[in-house]
C-alpha cells in the first residue's frame, strides 16, 4: 500500500488533493471551529506551530503507508474546505476507518457525500478493504444520515473503549457481496 505519487481523486464538484503546508490555516480552523468539533475528541491546532506538526504527521503517516488523508477542495477553488481520510488500517490491511470534517458554510450542500463515495470506491476497489468503519458520536445526526446514506450499518454489539460517546458503522466490500 503505497501513496506515491499521491492519489488525487476528482468527482463531479471536487478535487481531492493531498494535504499541503500552506493548508495550516485551514488546518487550524477545521481543528479548532466550535460546530466542526462539537462532536469530536481530538487535539486542536490553535497555532500555525500546531498546525504544520499536524500537516507533517499527516504526511509521514502517508509516506508509512499508516493513513491516507485528501483534502477536499472544489474543482475551481483549491483551497481548504474540509478533509476526509482512510486510516487506523487493521494489521492484515482488511479494514480502515473513515473520518472527515467540513467547513460548516458547505454543510448540507451534499459535499462530503460525493467526497466519501469517491473515498470510499477508492478503499474497496483500489486498496482492497474488505470493511470501512466509521466512528461517529451518537448525537451527531448529520454524521449518522451521512453513513446511512453510503450504506453503512451500525453495528450495535461493538463499542468504542476510547469514547464511550462513540457507536460504531461499518461497511463491507460490496464486491464481496457481504
Amino acid at each position: 500500500m503505497k501513496f506515491k505519487p499521491f492519489p488525487q481523486l476528482k468527482t463531479e464538484r471536487l478535487v481531492l488533493r493531498e494535504l499541503l503546508k500552506s493548508d495550516w490555516k485551514r488546518v487550524s480552523y477545521l481543528r479548532t471551529d466550535p460546530i466542526v468539533n462539537q462532536f469530536v475528541k481530538r487535539p486542536n491546532a490553535d497555532t500555525k506551530e500546531k498546525a504544520i506538526d499536524f500537516i507533517e504527521r499527516t504526511k509521514l503517516g502517508i509516506k508509512n503507508s499508516e493513513t491516507i488523508q485528501w483534502t477536499i477542495s472544489l474543482k475551481n477553488d483549491f483551497g481548504m474546505i474540509g478533509s476526509i481520510c482512510l486510516w487506523n488500517f487493521s494489521e492484515d490491511r482488511k479494514t480502515a476507518e473513515i473520518g472527515y470534517d467540513l467547513d460548516p458554510i458547505f454543510h448540507n450542500s451534499g459535499i462530503m457525500n460525493e467526497a466519501m463515495t469517491a473515498v470510499l470506491k477508492f478503499g474497496f476497489n483500489v486498496l482492497g478493504f474488505n470493511k470501512i468503519e466509521a466512528f461517529t458520536q451518537k448525537n451527531n445526526e448529520a454524521s449518522t444520515k451521512l453513513l446511512r446514506k453510503n450504506e453503512f450499518f451500525l453495528n450495535k454489539d461493538r463499542f468504542d473503549e476510547g469514547n464511550p460517546k462513540n457507536i460504531i458503522f461499518e461497511k463491507f466490500n460490496p464486491s464481496f457481496g457481504v
